[in-house]
């Protein structure tokens, strides 16, 4: 498929003029081609945690509920009512007449076995915050369920209304979850017609799904994703017509394909996060057998570094001007997120003094480790370091390879994003990486029982009580430096009916030809 070296030689060649030409989609097959940056490395919703399983997630399965992307409001799905019957239960009334895309009929087995499978420890997927809440799942006739839940959770209905698809029981209980993410078989509005890991994904729009999804029926025939590796390729690919939509388009790129007929280019903010995450807790020493403390152990390094970085102009310089500054661990709508926290300016005189009061006036060396983003941003990070004498050398990771490094406590410095699986509440994120995890590189035991208390809460008061300490804390001490909201910039042709939406999923099932 890729044209990739044929156009960069074209857009060398020609300058601008390739910038100006006509690019034209593949409508008339009725076939949206799109890019995707990450790779899935297992297509099974519950064992991949990249953006991009979570957009498949939404095209080839479908939750008991779904939010609407405008309101935020819940909207039946597979379940067309729902009730709290105490603190620790949920019961479901379930649809009938719904069929998985092998034909099976969709009861209240698929919904108990699905749930039961991922909330058992011994299966080990690979979010447990997603699902660690659930205690287990019960029939109660063949079109009710009720989950039980093992401490109150507030926030369940919002994870019901994200992260957890519903898998035809009988399929998924003889391939498991190796062949769920070679072979994905659910009950969306499309269907995955073949899958070539680390290479393409085509998906084909499932003429028998159901009737009243809140998704509608989808109107595109086929899409196919493929993952070329770098935006160059990806913006070679777009203007020499192999690819009709692609995200994350560079800012310094958006102005030349704004000049190209047959394209149009949106921006939107998203959820995500981007963010900086200091080994408060020193792993990567005892990782890697050494003894003594980390510099980045003491506070006052942390908070140094914190006001040696320019947020403002890092995120003006490589971010859409709808993109913010932030001033919490967590995104401003979410529940419990507080903006009240101590702040960390732009200020090289007082890093340079937090340094010396420290005992590293010269600064030291050290590894910054990152994924997804283009190395331009890692460098720009490095050189705000290397004025207060920090030398840090970039590792820049596939996610999968940068999520193992981190549960291995190897990395001192993580340069990273989180979009909270698209669940407005804070327990999405603190709940991540504040809990104890191999996530949590605080090592601070008293912050990891108030996030605790603070996601299980009933009462909503005390939920934003308890977050706003832990927030206070986490910025007090610096473990974690925000960094600013993720606004993205799209390119595609502009015969595609397209919007975007805050919480970072493209809905391809609501896309259509104009």
């Amino acid at each position: 498929m890729f044209r990739t070296t044929a156009a960069i030689t074209c857009m060398a060649a020609l300058g601008v003029g390739l910038w100006t030409a006509p690019v034209f989609a593949n409508k008339a097959n009725d076939t949206l081609r799109v890019a995707w940056d990450q790779q899935i490395d297992n297509a099974d919703a519950y064992f991949n945690t990249n953006r991009e399983g979570i957009i498949l997630a939404r095209m080839v399965w479908d939750q008991l509920i779904d939010r609407d992307p405008e309101t935020f409001q819940y909207k039946p799905a597979l379940a067309t009512a729902w009730r709290w019957v105490d603190d620790l239960t949920l019961e479901f009334d379930l649809r009938q007449g719904v069929k998985f895309q092998d034909g099976q009929p969709f009861d209240a087995e698929d919904v108990v076995y699905t749930l039961n499978f991922v909330s058992n420890p011994a299966n080990k997927v690979l979010n447990t915050t997603n699902v660690g809440w659930i205690k287990n799942a019960e029939k109660i006739d063949q079109y009710k369920v009720r989950i039980h839940l093992k401490a109150p959770f507030p926030a369940a209905l919002e994870y019901l209304a994200g992260p957890i698809p519903i898998y035809p029981h009988v399929y998924y209980a003889k391939v498991g979850p190796d062949g769920m993410g070679r072979h994905p078989v659910g009950s969306g509005p499309y269907k995955v017609e073949s899958l070539e890991p680390g290479k393409s994904i085509t998906l084909v729009k499932n003429t028998d799904y159901w009737n009243d999804s809140p998704k509608g029926k989808p109107k595109i025939g086929k899409i196919v994703v493929t993952f070329p590796p770098e935006k160059t390729t990806q913006l070679a690919e777009l203007l020499s017509g192999g690819l009709d939509w692609i995200w994350y388009v560079p800012t310094d790129q958006v102005k030349n394909l704004e000049k190209v007929k047959g394209l149009t280019v949106t921006s939107g903010e998203t959820m995500r996060v981007g963010y900086i995450y200091f080994d408060a807790a020193g792993r990567y020493f005892d990782a890697a057998g050494r003894s003594g403390k980390s510099p980045l152990q003491d506070v006052r390094v942390r908070q140094a570094i914190a006001h040696a970085i320019n947020r403002p102009e890092f995120t003006k310089t490589f971010f859409a001007s709808t993109a913010n500054v932030l001033k919490g661990p967590c995104f401003p709508t979410q529940f419990g997120c507080y903006q009240g926290a101590k702040q960390y300016d732009y200020n090289l005189a007082k890093a340079k003094e937090l340094m010396k009061e420290a005992g590293y006036p010269d600064g030291f060396s050290t590894t910054l480790y990152a994924f997804r983003q283009p190395p331009s941003w890692e460098d720009a990070l490095a050189g705000y370091m290397r004025q207060i004498g920090i030398q840090a050398s970039i590792q820049l990771l596939q996610y999968p390879a940068f999520r193992n490094k981190n549960h291995e406590g190897v990395t001192p410095i993580s340069f990273g994003d989180w979009g909270s699986y698209s669940i407005n509440d804070a327990s999405a994120i603190l709940g991540n990486f504040f809990t104890g995890s191999a996530d949590d590189f605080s090592g601070d035991k008293e912050l990891q029982g108030w996030v605790q208390d603070a996601d299980t809460n009933s009462d909503p008061k005390k939920r934003e009580e308890l977050y706003k300490k832990a927030i206070d804390r986490i910025m007090d001490r610096m473990y974690w430096l925000p960094m600013n909201s993720y606004a993205v910039y799209y390119a595609h042709t502009n015969e595609l009916n397209f919007t975007p939406y805050k919480d970072e999923i493209p809905r391809y099932y609501l896309y259509s030809w104009k």
